[in-house]
């Protein structure tokens, strides 16, 4: 038996591990399942925790790589292909950009949107517009700062099929924000 008290490290640390897990999967559902799978996995193996880091430190390590987990399932979840025509929803037969479609300059200072908490809400609402397999692969990349290398070893996908899902994820992103932020 352990001499630590998971117990304790239930009270003391599943709101920062929920709202962590929110703020990586931006669904609160999801984020409770992951923290429950956590303190699951953190009372199969306490046995092992050594002690040289922090148990939250531990179990937040256990946390991201259930985060990475799901992320790897959604990933493999078939595309719609509503999603594969977005690349012509932009560019015309010979690869030029529609004039209707054309990236326009949105004008900004160097200001940070990321703090902006109206803009906040219509980048969500754009994320969660995307396909699942791209908003994964956004997630991945923009927020938990994987390299190309390891989300495509990790979700088991080629480098090519990595770099499309990201394009396009940009150039969905770009025209829905344009369309619900810059427009307004």
């Amino acid at each position: 038996m352990s001499e630590y008290n998971l117990t304790e490290w239930v009270r003391l640390y599943t709101e920062d591990l929920y709202s962590w897990a929110t703020f990586k999967v931006s669904d609160s559902e999801i984020a409770k399942d992951l923290v429950q799978d956590t303190f699951l996995v953190a009372a199969e193996k306490i046995s092992t925790f050594k002690g040289k880091s922090s148990p939250k430190t531990w179990l937040f390590s256990i946390l991201n790589f259930k985060i990475i987990d799901y992320y790897r399932v959604k990933v493999k979840m078939p595309i719609s292909s509503s999603s594969d025509d977005v690349l012509s929803t932009f560019f015309d037969e010979s690869g030029e950009w529609r004039k209707e479609k054309r990236p326009v300059d949105w004008q900004i200072e160097e200001t940070h949107l990321l703090d902006d908490e109206e803009f906040g809400v219509i980048l969500k609402l754009c994320m969660d517009l995307l396909p699942e397999r791209w908003n994964s692969c956004v997630k991945l990349k923009y927020i938990l700062g994987k390299s190309g290398k390891e989300i495509c070893e990790q979700m088991d996908i080629s480098k090519n099929n990595y770099w499309q899902m990201i394009h396009r994820a940009k150039l969905s992103l770009r025209e829905c924000i344009q369309s619900k932020w810059y427009k307004n």
